[in-house]
């Protein structure tokens, strides 16, 4: 019965046989030639002929042509926006890291054929496809779908007639096919990577989507928006929470350039892109071995002198402003970046003070009492039968989050009353030695390309004069933040804590940027301790 399918398909007699489709639509953006006398040149998108068929398109010619045969349609397999060439790297399932074209839903789609069922639930006897591009571009793919008509017999067919998996010289034929797109697809992309590279090298914007700040034409700033980005990326630097200009912008109605509402790790990514002080950006994709995904990061471009290249638009931010708020960002998450669902002030900032402990505290609410109001609470050190703790530390809630909001507020006034007194920066004195170190390095590439010395002495110098370099760059940024948070207007904390509409998840974000932790110290059986002297504050570095 299982031959008969495939028989049949290839008679083109569908009678009785039940079929799913596929339907894959793969759009590229490609840039045309950059000629000399048009560096301007925009973006244009590029659709081949079979990409104008849209998926419902190839949905609906699917089901023609196999209920004119006598077929039932019965389900379709959507792959819109889907590459059927383009490997990524992927975790293997023995460990090791291989690059392969990702097609969860052609993956699928094979292995419920092999079973004769849709996720639907109805039986399938074979799949059917516009062309054969529309099935594969990727020859590991070919031979997935070849082994599932040959051994599993299960028909697989094209409306245009350019694929045949049915016979042995059909099949012979589809590889060579495959092949040379495989071959196409990969001129096109080397031509699109050459022309990226020479609009990224000339400072040419380039995307879809206008990035915020800037006008349509990418280029020039956006009256509001950029406007915005600067207070936004003053208001960092003196120490406000990411949380906080996000909601406030949320509450402003301000929306993305795709009119989305604004997110915290959405600011961060703009705040964090080069573009802010003019220089070009590209993306760079590394490999996570933990997670098995790939994550993409933007960096500055340069030129084959190591230079930052400038874009072709008008800058929001100096170029030490942008250093320094990419500074305050780091390589981690960071505390007071975003809102969570903790629903006290204090949770996760206190910390048991008893010997060998360290665990967080937690709000457990007190139990009915006349003493103690509705909703009263403590902060307690778990036990150790609930959770990583000691269960020996326990402290008034209300009272430790107003203690809490004191500490927060004296130590913004004392950073308020510093800044008053720094007088106007002179120059950070050791820019003379990050230039020599940039010096050095720049020295000992050149001595290696001209093969002066070994490659183990210059990987072995290298590391040291790049360890130099990262050194003096972060204490310049530490010392360029520093100025400029002497030079503006400091936030007025008292003013954002009682703000109308402020949310706990604002609050608790100046309370996470203030402090690291506040240690609770135990007090023995039958002694009173002032709740303030109980409390040790550990500052963060700012």
């Amino acid at each position: 019965m299982a031959d008969d399918l495939v028989r049949q398909a290839h008679w083109g007699n569908l009678e009785g046989q039940n079929w799913a489709g596929l339907a894959r639509l793969s759009t590229e953006e490609t840039e045309g030639e950059i000629t000399s006398g048009d560096a301007s040149e925009m973006t244009s998108r590029f659709v081949t002929g079979r990409d104008i068929k849209s998926t419902e398109e190839q949905e609906k010619d699917g089901c023609r042509f196999v209920e004119d045969r006598g077929g039932q349609y019965v389900h379709t397999y959507m792959e819109p926006d889907t590459s059927a060439w383009k490997r990524r790297r992927v975790l293997l399932p023995d460990g090791s890291v291989g690059y392969r074209v990702v097609r969860p839903v052609f993956e699928g789609a094979l292995e419920d054929l092999k079973r004769g069922k849709a996720p639907n639930g109805e039986r399938i006897d074979g799949l059917i496809v516009y062309d054969i591009d529309r099935l594969t571009r990727d020859p590991r793919h070919l031979e997935d779908a070849i082994e599932t008509v040959e051994h599993y017999h299960r028909p697989i067919i094209d409306i245009t007639g350019t694929l045949d998996l049915l016979t042995d010289n059909g099949r012979a034929m589809a590889r060579v096919v495959v092949a040379m797109a495989n071959k196409q697809s990969a001129d096109t992309a080397r031509r699109v990577r050459r022309n990226h590279k020479a609009r990224r090298d000339r400072g040419i914007p380039v995307g879809g989507t206008r990035p915020f700040g800037w006008q349509e034409d990418k280029r020039t700033l956006h009256p509001t928006e950029s406007k915005h980005l600067r207070a936004a990326a003053e208001r960092l630097i003196m120490g406000a929470s990411w949380h906080t200009i996000v909601a406030e912008w949320n509450r402003m109605e301000i929306t993305t350039s795709r009119g989305n509402p604004w997110t915290w790790i959405a600011l961060r990514d703009v705040m964090r892109n080069p573009r802010l002080c003019g220089y070009r950006s590209h993306s760079v994709v590394e490999f996570d071995q933990e997670s098995g995904r790939e994550i993409r990061h933007m960096v500055i471009a340069r030129n084959d002198e190591g230079e930052p290249i400038k874009g072709q638009w008008e800058a929001i931010l100096q170029v030490a402003e942008w250093e320094t708020i990419d500074e305050i960002i780091g390589e981690g998450p960071m505390r007071g970046g975003g809102s969570n669902a903790r629903v006290y002030l204090s949770t996760g900032t206190l910390r048991c003070g008893k010997e060998d402990c360290a665990a967080p505290l937690r709000a457990m609410k007190a139990a009915p009492s006349r003493k103690k109001p509705e909703g009263y609470f403590y902060y307690c050190c778990p036990a150790k039968t609930t959770g990583r703790g000691c269960g020996g530390v326990k402290i008034p809630g209300p009272e430790t989050d107003e203690l809490i909001r004191k500490l927060v507020i004296a130590k913004y006034e004392e950073e308020a009353a510093e800044r008053e007194a720094v007088t106007a920066p002179q120059g950070w004195p050791k820019e003379a030695e990050l230039a020599n170190a940039r010096e050095d390095l720049d020295d000992l590439k050149q001595a290696r390309r001209a093969r002066q010395i070994s490659a183990e002495r210059y990987y072995a110098d290298l590391a040291e004069y790049e360890a130099d370099e990262r050194r003096l760059l972060k204490e310049r940024n530490a010392w360029q933040r520093r100025a400029l948070t002497g030079q503006g207007k400091p936030v007025d904390i008292v003013k954002e804590w009682y703000r109308d509409g402020i949310t706990l998840a604002e609050r608790r974000a100046y309370v996470e940027q203030t402090l690291t932790a506040v240690v609770v110290l135990p007090v023995g059986s039958g002694h009173r301790v002032p709740l303030r002297d109980r409390l040790v504050p550990l500052y963060a570095e700012r």
